[in-house]
């Protein structure tokens, strides 16, 4: 399967949470000759994290010694790494959070930490590798795509809103040009033009190497949105996935406003069903998402045109997942006792986009620990860009202190629900951090509806599976034999 001959996978790995979709678990679904895709989402911080861990198995480090300016790649270990790891209960030291105007030490953070991340999921095997952005997080994306391209990343995937000048920037960026992306910002007035710029030769300190331009693959929940970036982005899309309301993650919101059940969910209807008919007179490739993974759901797809599907939940808790194995068993019990809930949170994400939790006690879906948990924002992802009163361009989260969110401008009502998906998503991976007075911040799982049904992979008597056990799940019968699109 080789990017110039533009064969499409069956299957794409979902690009889960931050570090959910590791590189452990990319390069096993690749490695199977399938799409495996690592998170970009806070890898910069991610790996900072595991290096003051001790780096374990010495990856990083092993794998840094191929960055393309060493002495990016050496400053970056001087910085974090840990011999030996913290000492117990010690907390992670922070790294700068991003900012506008843009932060050259910051870029270069983001550039190595995802180059680390695609080299690993693509060292020891010839199969393609992606990697996965939300279009929210605009701010670190540029750098951060730099460093993917620079380790031969294959496939660049970006949801949860609009990327219309993701297509230019790779390109840009493949020649070696500096990149730029407008920025969303909240109360810009119409002649206000808010960028921010990538240079590859100011963030590697010298001449770019010319890199190839990986494929982009849209991330949509409709038609209109799948032709918006088929014929307006700034450059060439390649395909889409095609996401339904049952996937994991972020969900658009359901069209036609918002109406939320007795319980607070929100209601998706027949307008949310994503018009495919539409979607193929585009002439693109598309893989349908949420609720697909099953080998029925995969021949499904393909008859109605599909090249294959995207799984996400299914993969999240395999072993070769970045999921703490706590929560990964915890939950198989659930699945496998038919206890699993899943919920549609139409408030927990600062984006405002709803968010689907996996209700599992000790962790924030519950309300006692939410309600307990001290606000702070010191990781700042999800934060929104407002204009100031006196110009320029401030950040604020409505999961922050509702005092601070307020001072900044923005309506406190919004932050009712509010939770800081930055650190819970850092703690479903074992890199949460630890508060002063030895507290862990607690983890907030995101899962597809697929959960419920995820203990069919366990075989009898095992209480886990592999990324393996999941592709020859989907694997099981014979799909029809069809041209690509």
């Amino acid at each position: 399967m080789t990017a110039e001959g533009w064969t499409k996978p069956r299957i794409i790995q979902g690009g889960m949470g931050a570090a959910v979709s590791s590189w452990s678990l990319a390069r096993a679904v690749s490695a199977l000759g399938e799409l495996g895709v690592v998170s970009g989402t806070g890898l910069d911080v991610v790996v900072t994290r595991r290096l003051q861990d001790g780096d374990v198995g010495g990856h990083l480090r092993r794998i840094l010694e191929g960055f393309p300016a060493p002495a990016l790649a050496r400053r970056v270990l001087e910085e974090h790494f840990a011999p030996g790891g913290r000492a117990p209960r010690q907390p992670y030291r922070l790294v700068p959070l991003h900012t506008v105007p843009v932060d050259l030490a910051r870029q270069r953070l983001a550039c190595v930490a995802n180059f680390a991340e695609v080299a690993l999921a693509k060292e020891g095997h010839p199969g393609l590798v992606g990697i996965n952005f939300l279009e929210k997080m605009q701010v670190p994306v540029l750098p951060s795509l730099l460093g993917a391209m620079l380790a031969g990343v294959d496939f660049v995937l970006m949801g949860a809103g609009l990327p219309r000048e993701i297509p230019g920037a790779l390109d840009a960026l493949a020649r070696g040009e500096t990149a730029s992306l407008t920025l969303h910002v909240d109360g810009a007035a119409p002649g206000d033009d808010f960028r921010i710029t990538a240079d590859p030769r100011e963030i590697l300190g010298g001449d770019p190497p010319r890199l190839r331009r990986p494929r982009f693959l849209g991330i949509v929940a409709s038609a209109t949105a799948a032709s918006v970036l088929a014929t307006r982005a700034n450059g060439h899309v390649d395909g889409f996935v095609v996401q339904g309301p049952e996937a994991g993650g972020h969900q658009a919101p359901p069209r036609g406003g918002l109406r939320l059940t007795p319980d607070g969910q929100p209601v998706y209807g027949p307008r949310d069903v994503v018009d495919l008919d539409a979607i193929r007179v585009l002439g693109r490739p598309f893989w349908l998402a949420g609720g697909r993974a099953t080998p029925e759901r995969l021949r499904e797809a393909l008859a109605l045109g599909a090249s294959g599907i995207q799984v996400g939940t299914a993969f999240a808790y395999c072993r070769e997942s970045g999921l703490r194995p706590d929560l990964k068993h915890a939950l198989l019990e659930k699945s496998r006792r038919g206890e699993v809930r899943v919920f549609t949170d139409a408030k927990a994400s600062p984006t405002g986009f709803p968010f689907k939790v996996a209700l599992l006690e000790g962790t924030l879906s519950e309300a006692c620990f939410y309600d307990a948990r001290e606000r702070v924002c010191d990781l700042g992802y999800l934060r929104e860009l407002y204009k100031r009163p006196e110009g320029g361009i401030g950040f604020r989260c409505p999961a922050e202190p509702v005092d601070t969110y307020a001072k900044k401008g923005g309506d406190p009502a919004e932050t009712e629900g509010r939770k800081c998906l930055c650190n819970a998503l850092l703690a479903n991976v074992g890199v949460g951090s630890v508060r002063p007075g030895g507290a862990d911040e607690l983890p907030l799982v995101t899962s597809g509806d697929d959960l419920a049904k995820i203990a069919r992979l366990l075989r009898d008597g095992e209480d886990s599976y592999s990324a393996e056990d999941v592709i020859r799940y989907l694997r099981t019968s014979p799909t029809p034999a069809r041209s690509s699109p």
